[in-house]
Formats: structure tokens, C-alpha cells, sequence
């Protein structure tokens, strides 16, 4: 006997994904229902190789008869329905930024922070980080291991598969319409996005920060804590499809040499250390589409600072950054503190 699990916002770039990685891991799940909004009823996604679920109205669907419910439909479906899951008695994972500097509800990523899930039954919400906050912890974590970090200046180079399906179609149409000299329609992005590249990811705050770049300071000190991690993002868009690619420039309390980082991370969950200083010894975002490791290149000293070491990261933010933490989220609650099924 196993668990029902309902997947909301089924239709999309992550929902699809969570189907996806849950059929391939073989998660212990008797039923599976797949929820979107109503314009969506009656459409089919896939879960595994030969099943076609049929999309159900989360609106009104009884999340009384699921154990669990993956969500990635937005930060508004998740303020209104993730409380009306969790009061069922259904226990939500979120992958929307509303939840997740919530207090009382966790913010995990399994490798790094896993305990944090001994608090989910305060609001039986779960949340999801932010895709690069998490593929930048997963490489920090294995430093901070060795010595405490005191500050981290990142440059993120995000696909746009991150915004959604809307986005990688106007990708691509932008991309195709400039070879055949039709003038790019910039309708999901504020700036072209074909052969272009765009500092500024969600809204522009007070400060002159994003709150993408917001969200990657706050999310990084509460996944980390109590660890307090000054945190300096600049969060940018760039023409590729998937993969996020992190420039990560961080400030020990202690020395931490160059081949003790790459030790500390080839051991760590989930890290694969790919780093050869010559011609394609590196990871790019192509490589790792699909991959549900974060790999990480060029790690060197940064020799303006006294306990500074630099490093490049990349990981696929649908898989990683999104569905799977998720899903692996969901495996630890099962083994770990669900009732059995």
C-alpha cells in the first residue's frame, strides 16, 4: 500500500517535471492526481512511460483524500489552496516563493537542512527554495563544513525555462524571427531575451535589488542558519532554454585551501566536481539539462581577500532547482516521519 499524492500545476514547465521524477524514482504512490486550473480540465499529462493522467480543477478537488501535495502554481494558488490542503490534513510542499519565509514553515533542501522537516506538522507546508538558492547551498554547504562563511557575492546567469513555457516560446520565436528579420515581440520579458541578456528577474525593489536577488540573500541565511551569511545576488537572465549557471565568490572565517573545497564537495550528496584547468574542463548549463546532480567548475582562490575562494556552478533548474528537491523532500517525509502506509 502506498501514499496519494496530488501534483498542482500539473500543466506547467515544474509540474510536468515532478510527474516526471516521481515515476522515475519510483516513489511509493498508490494514486497520483494531477490538478491545474480550470482552463486546463480535461487535458492529459504523463506520469511514466504509459499513463496519461487527466487534469482535475484544484479549485475544487478534496485534498482530504491525498497524503501529500506537490505544488508549483504560483505564489497566489499556493496562498489560497496550500491552507485549504493542509487543513485537510494533506501535507503540502510548495514551490513557489509565498511559503517560504513563513515562520513555522520549513524551508529545505534535503542534503543541507533535512532536519528542518521535524517542524512540518506546525502548518503541514513545506517550502520549496528558489531554484538558484538552491544550487548555491548545495555547493556551500559541504564548505561550511569546514569553516564558517562570512560573505557570498553571486552572479547567477538564469534560463528561461525559469519563468515558465511562455518564456522559452518567446525564446525561441524571438531567436527564429531575427533570422528572418521580423521584429522581436517582447511580451513575457522586459528587454529582448535572443542574443541578449537581462539584469532583472522579478520585481525592482526600494533598495535597487530584485527580489529575486532578495531571495537568494533571506532564503541562503534561514536554510543555513544559524549561520549568518552576508549574501550580495545579481540575478540575470540569459538566452538558454535550461540549466542556471552560478558565479560564486565566498569569504571564510578561516582558511579553506583549494583542494579541500574540491574534496569537501566531490564527498557531498548531490555535488559532482568537474573542475580541469584546460579546455572543456568545466560544466555549462547545455551539459546539464537533465542531470540531477549541481556541478561545480574552476574553483580557485580569490587572492583580494584573506580567506577567499571562487567558484562556478551549474545545475538544471527543473530538475534540482525545482521538482526534484521537491520530490526528494517528499521521500524524506515518508521514510522519516509520515505514518506508514
Amino acid at each position: 500500500m502506498g501514499y496519494k499524492i496530488a501534483v498542482v500545476g500539473a500543466t506547467g514547465n515544474v509540474g510536468r517535471e515532478m510527474l516526471n521524477t516521481l515515476a522515475e524514482r519510483n516513489f511509493p504512490a498508490d494514486e497520483i492526481f494531477a490538478l491545474a486550473s480550470s482552463k486546463s480540465i480535461g487535458r492529459t499529462v504523463s506520469y511514466g512511460d504509459d499513463n496519461d493522467l487527466s487534469v482535475l480543477d484544484s479549485a475544487t478537488f478534496d485534498f482530504s483524500k491525498v497524503d501529500l501535495a506537490l505544488f508549483s502554481a504560483g505564489g497566489e494558488a499556493a496562498k489560497k489552496l496550500a491552507p485549504k490542503a493542509a487543513e485537510a490534513g494533506c501535507v503540502v510542499i510548495d514551490n513557489s516563493s509565498y511559503w517560504r519565509m513563513e515562520p513555522g514553515v520549513p524551508l529545505v533542501v534535503p542534503e543541507v537542512n533535512g532536519a528542518a522537516l521535524s517542524g512540518y506538522a506546525k502548518k503541514n507546508i513545506i517550502a520549496n527554495p528558489n531554484c538558484s538558492t538552491i544550487q548555491m547551498v548545495m555547493a556551500l554547504k559541504p564548505l561550511q563544513d569546514i569553516a564558517p562563511i562570512k560573505r557570498i557575492v553571486v552572479s547567477t546567469y538564469q534560463s528561461v525555462s525559469g519563468a515558465g513555457r511562455a518564456a522559452m516560446d518567446e525564446l525561441f520565436n524571438q531567436t527564429k524571427g531575427i533570422y528572418v528579420n521580423d521584429l522581436p515581440k517582447k511580451e513575457e520579458f522586459t528587454k529582448q531575451i535572443a542574443f541578449n541578456v537581462i539584469p532583472h528577474i522579478d520585481t525592482f525593489m526600494d533598495d535597487g535589488a530584485t527580489r529575486e536577488e532578495w531571495k537568494m540573500a533571506v532564503e541562503t541565511r534561514k536554510i543555513m542558519a544559524p549561520a549568518e551569511i552576508s549574501v550580495h545576488a545579481t540575478c540575470v537572465r540569459v538566452p538558454v532554454f535550461v540549466g542556471h549557471g552560478e558565479a560564486v565568490n565566498i569569504e571564510f572565517d578561516g582558511p579553506v585551501s583549494v583542494e579541500d573545497a574540491r574534496k569537501a564537495m566531490k564527498a557531498f550528496p548531490g555535488v559532482s566536481v568537474v573542475d580541469y584547468r584546460q579546455d572543456e574542463g568545466y560544466v555549462t548549463p547545455q551539459e546539464v539539462q537533465g542531470e540531477d546532480n549541481v556541478f561545480v567548475s574552476r574553483v580557485r582562490k580569490d587572492p583580494t581577500v584573506e580567506n577567499g575562494l571562487s567558484l562556478w556552478c551549474v545545475g538544471d533548474n527543473l530538475r534540482k532547482g525545482a521538482a526534484l528537491n521537491a520530490v526528494q523532500i517528499a521521500e524524506m517525509l515518508v521514510a522519516e516521519y509520515l505514518p506508514k502506509k
